[in-house]
């Protein structure tokens, strides 16, 4: 074992003010140069690098341990710090380094399989395979950091404001949420089995039945779905339920905490209250729940406009009940050739579309993938619905309302992207309200929750769910940022007997009601204040304010595309034994 230095400073904490202080490091060693009479070694730990200079006015054996040194080497350095002559802008230590006059080394390390530096462009099965060694470099560290100084301001926020943070259970009953379950078989009771909470709904509603009023809690919550950029199977949720609130009382609080994240740890201040859009307007303007508002290329309707025309495509979707809408990018027609075109329609066609049709804006005149189905006059008449300028490019997509929606959408934000319109340095947040209580289920048809079924809809309307659900609005809301909802909540039914008509609409039997509801229902018999509340996924909060383009990067041990722990090899068999003492057998 070696002797243990004990570290008076971390690495990238050192600056011009400590020249002439006896300092002691520890940490890994990142680069080491042999200039003949001088050995210079990086010496970096989570706080950055700084540079460590043997000379040969040290012993010769201190000189000949510093030279055995080698990329991550684990290291302790005693020396006096110093102001550097050549000085290095680069790093926040440049203008120092450390003369050393001793050395120990911890651990020899062998040459690692990934560089240890930010822009390695390392392949990223192989970053996670090796994420101990990945999470070595600033970036990572800096990451991990920030995330931890989101959560304390959540905590100490939340705590002010008068949160109770409580621990829900991680074993519960499987219940529909909208997502398939994690499952843990129980030894105890053979055949039958735990789910692993897709967040905390119900026990968190439990908490203001029992008096808890304000519940926070940061909490692992698990879905079995398809992954993408900002989706894991274990994610982390900042949790939230409030009693005795309405829609605005939530608002407020939420605001608050925003308002503050923002100031405290990016510097930016965001005016409040922020704006608010309805569901409905959201779609109408941007095709899209979750609108980003950083740039235009607005949907327009042109039903009125395209009807009883000679273009099959778009009289067959009005007749079918469907829409025809496009979009007008300014400065498209230059900006997109019809190369560029027919990627974007093959890339629209995993949103449902079957094609596109696209008009070029000039000088008096248009040019269009339709010019044999329309005249120049009505080619102008669709580009003044979006006051179309020469040089502008108009995208118009047919189809059920859904897909023109989702089309859109997609395409909207596609092309802001590839002509370099999204600003991550601008922040646009914005409340979207007044959801539709229920959406059609895309296999059946039948009426499911948008959201869940224990959100409360609009009290006005209450009485439609006997004669048009179909019409009825939530009172649920989401928070949006840049184009991506950083959480969403509702006001929660309270009342038993409503609670009881949410359930029959959605097609549930008591007896299926009670098999999957039965102890909130019952909780509900014995007095349930008014109640709401909102969750926030902290992972891709964290990865927005950051920049990053995946959640993975805010993650110190992520799972990969496939769902798969490279560093633990999870999902691995279990041993057989395992399997027969809880009754399991595996085809």
């Amino acid at each position: 074992m070696s002797t243990l230095f004990k570290r008076t400073h971390m690495c990238g904490t050192l600056n011009i003010d400590n020249v002439g202080q006896e300092v002691v490091l520890n940490g890994w060693v990142a680069k080491r140069r042999n200039l003949g009479g001088l050995i210079f070694v990086d010496l970096r730990d989570k706080t950055g690098i700084v540079q460590v200079t043997f000379d040969d006015k040290i012993p010769q054996e201190l000189f000949d341990r510093a030279d055995s040194l080698r990329s991550e080497y684990v290291v302790g350095v005693k020396g006096k710090v110093c102001e550097r002559s050549a000085k290095n802008a680069n790093i926040a230590t440049g203008e120092i380094e450390v003369f050393a006059t001793d050395l120990v080394i911890y651990s020899e390390a062998d040459t690692p399989p990934i560089y240890i530096k930010d822009d390695d462009n390392v392949d990223d099965n192989l970053r996670l395979k090796y994420r101990y060694l990945d999470l070595r470099k600033n970036k990572m560290q800096r990451n991990l950091t920030f995330r931890h100084q989101v959560t304390k301001l959540a905590r100490d926020y939340f705590d002010s404001c008068g949160f109770t943070e409580v621990e829900t259970p991680m074993l519960i009953k499987s219940t529909p949420e909208g997502a398939r379950d994690y499952i843990v078989p129980s030894r105890v009771y053979p055949g039958s089995f735990y789910a692993l909470p897709q967040s905390p709904q119900l026990f968190k509603q439990l908490l203001m039945v029992g008096g808890t009023d304000r519940y926070m809690q940061i909490v692992k919550c698990f879905r079995d779905e398809d992954l993408r950029a900002d989706r894991q199977p274990e994610f982390t949720q900042i949790d939230l339920e409030m009693s005795f609130v309405d829609m605005d009382d939530v608002i407020e609080i939420q605001e608050g905490f925003l308002k503050k994240i923002f100031s405290e740890l990016m510097g930016v201040e965001i005016k409040t209250p922020l704006p608010r859009i309805t569901w409905e307007e959201a779609m109408e303007r941007y095709g899209s729940d979750k609108p980003d508002t950083r740039f235009g290329f607005e949907l327009k309707k042109l039903n009125d406009r395209v009807a009883g025309c000679d273009f099959k495509v778009f009289t067959d979707a009005l007749a079918a009940g469907g829409d025809v809408r496009g979009i007008c990018i300014d400065g498209g027609s230059e900006a997109f050739s019809r190369k560029d075109i027919d990627k974007l329609t093959e890339a629209a066609k995993a949103y449902g579309a079957k094609g596109l049709v696209w008009i070029r804006a000039a000088e008096g005149e248009y040019n269009s993938s339709v010019n044999k189905f329309f005249s120049q006059e009505q080619l102008g008449e669709i580009a003044a619905v979006f006051d179309a300028k020469p040089g502008d490019l108009i995208l118009i997509c047919s189809d059920k309302p859904k897909v023109v929606f989702d089309t859109l959408g997609f395409l909207r934000r596609e092309i802001a992207r590839r002509m370099g319109l999204l600003d991550d340095k601008q922040y646009n947040l914005l409340w979207v309200v007044d959801f539709p209580m229920f959406e059609e289920d895309d296999e059946t048809g039948a009426l499911k929750a948008m959201h869940h079924p224990f959100t409360c809809p609009k009290l006005d309307q209450v009485h439609l769910l006997d004669t048009a659900p179909a019409d009825v609005k939530a009172n649920a809301y989401d928070i949006v940022l840049n184009g991506v909802e950083l959480g969403g909540g509702s006001i929660r039914i309270h009342d038993k007997d409503l609670q009881a008509k949410m359930f029959e609409v959605l097609g549930l039997t008591k007896e299926e009601c009670e098999e999957k509801f039965g102890f909130l229902i019952e909780a509900f018999k014995y007095g349930a204040p008014p109640h709401g509340g909102l969750a926030y996924g902290l992972d891709r909060l964290v990865m927005l304010l950051l920049g990053e383009q995946s959640i993975r990067e805010v993650i110190a041990f992520p799972k990969n595309q496939n769902a798969q722990c490279l560093v633990s090899e999870a999902p691995a068999p279990v041993d057989k034994a395992q399997l027969e003492e809880l009754g399991i057998s595996v085809e």
